[in-house]
């Protein structure tokens, strides 16, 4: 299946120090592209995967669901660990859930975290819906490019697929059930105006995570903030969280 132009997955070959990067629901590499093209120009070694089903058609992410995603992560994080001597693990809304559920399972392997306007929570009437939906609405209209920036937009489909939205439930509850699996330091980046997720989803993980989460608000951006007007605090805050918790050098700090 060809890729819409523009949703290729990124890598980059840095030093001791990795950060995998997973991209949202519908969306493709694009949205985090420039995040990843920050971290490598910091001497850092970047993994930014396309996720089956993700930066093709909708249909053909109706035949996928969240493990196939899951698995194309685990596969690049087991990757990058084999070359890099800390991984920290970063990603937006959906990604920041499969972040979150990385963490689950490597535990320590896993430096820390940074993400934002993470999805762990059901908040949406039509996933309510989606097992029901799926056999009957293929479709429904698309949550992509949530943008304030002018003239910012994010490569993502048009429609949600419903057969794979279905899915979701199942990958919320197995990561809220596990939370506390988590000791590493994570970043959550919110926005405050976000026509995509609900608070709920950062006041869960707020009640749930305790000490080891810190909140930081994007006032100026909506859903996708990584290609918002906040990018530059995000980008930077990460690099910064990056030297705070990372146990050997940055290449450029060397």
């Amino acid at each position: 299946m060809p890729l819409l132009p523009g949703a290729e997955p990124y890598h980059h070959e840095g030093g001791q120090i990795g950060v995998l990067l997973c991209h949202g629901f519908t969306g493709t590499p694009q949205s985090l592209r420039p995040w990843g093209e920050f971290l490598a120009e910091a001497g850092i070694t970047v993994s930014l995967p396309r996720l089956p089903g993700h930066g093709t058609t909708w249909q053909e992410m109706n035949r996928t669901r969240w493990e196939d995603w899951y698995a194309e992560l685990d596969r690049a994080f087991a990757e990058l660990k084999a070359t890099c001597a800390e991984v920290f693990v970063m990603g937006l809304s959906m990604g920041g859930c499969m972040a979150l559920r990385l963490a689950e399972v490597h535990g320590p392997a896993i430096r820390g975290l940074v993400i934002v306007n993470p999805s762990v929570v059901n908040d949406s009437p039509i996933l309510l819906l989606a097992p029901v939906l799926k056999w009957v609405l293929p479709s429904v209209p698309g949550i992509g490019s949530d943008i304030k920036k002018p003239g910012s937009v994010e490569l993502a489909y048009d429609r949600t697929p419903v057969r794979a939205a279905a899915t979701l439930p199942r990958l919320w509850k197995l990561v809220q059930s596990e939370l506390d699996r988590i000791g590493q330091p994570v970043l959550v980046y919110r926005s405050t105006q976000d026509h995509v997720l609900k608070p709920a989803n950062v006041e869960f993980l707020r009640t749930r995570m305790g000490d080891n989460l810190e909140v930081r608000e994007c006032v100026d951006s909506y859903h996708v903030a990584t290609l918002d007007n906040d990018a530059p605090a995000i980008f930077s805050g990460s690099l910064d969280f990056i030297r705070r918790y990372a146990s050997v050098p940055l290449t450029k700090d060397s």
